[in-house]
Parts: structure tokens; C-alpha cells; sequence
């Protein structure tokens, strides 16, 4: 079980995950989407391909872009589709 938190807020919580480069990728499915706002901002992997970015909404704060994610991915990382990883801190991910 993998768990990503921030001010005692779940932000996502699954059985099933991905570890790419020491981040944890969560499926959309376990994704509190409820809390994410898209952002405007784009990253680009050399191996992944572009990175799209979320803005996290909690307790009236918006943290900018601390959550990721690749919405069309290089075949290489077809495994991570659409999964949200985190910057840590400020978010606590655990396994």
C-alpha cells in the first residue's frame, strides 16, 4: 500500500503503484482529484516525455505544481500513463 499525504489530508492511497526513479506513481483511480487543480506548466524527459502539472488544493492553500504526471508518455514509460507522482516534501509519500 503506498500513500500520499500533506497536512493529514490523503491524497491518494492504492495497492497498486509504480516506483520510477524513486517516485512513486499513483493510477488515476486513487487519485483525490477533488483536491488537484491543472496547471499550466510542462517538463520535458529525455525517456518519459513531457510532464503535465497539478496544483494542490488544501486547508484554503494552493500549493503549485507539486503534483506530476505524463499524459502521453515515450513508449518507454507507457507504464506510468496518467499516473500522479509528488514532490517530497512537502507531500509525504510512504510505502
Amino acid at each position: 500500500m503506498a500513500k500520499a499525504t500533506i497536512n493529514g489530508h490523503v491524497l491518494a492511497e492504492s495497492d497498486e503503484f509504480e516506483v520510477v526513479e524513486g517516485n512513486v506513481y499513483f493510477p488515476p483511480s486513487s487519485v483525490k482529484m477533488e483536491l488537484f487543480k491543472p496547471n499550466d506548466s510542462h517538463t520535458t524527459c529525455p525517456w518519459k516525455g513531457e510532464a503535465s502539472y497539478y496544483d494542490i488544493e488544501v486547508d484554503g492553500e494552493t500549493l503549485r505544481g507539486q503534483a506530476w504526471y505524463y499524459p502521453d508518455p515515450k513508449s518507454a514509460a507507457e507504464n506510468i500513463r496518467d499516473h500522479v507522482a509528488f514532490y517530497v516534501p512537502p507531500v509525504e509519500v510512504t510505502q
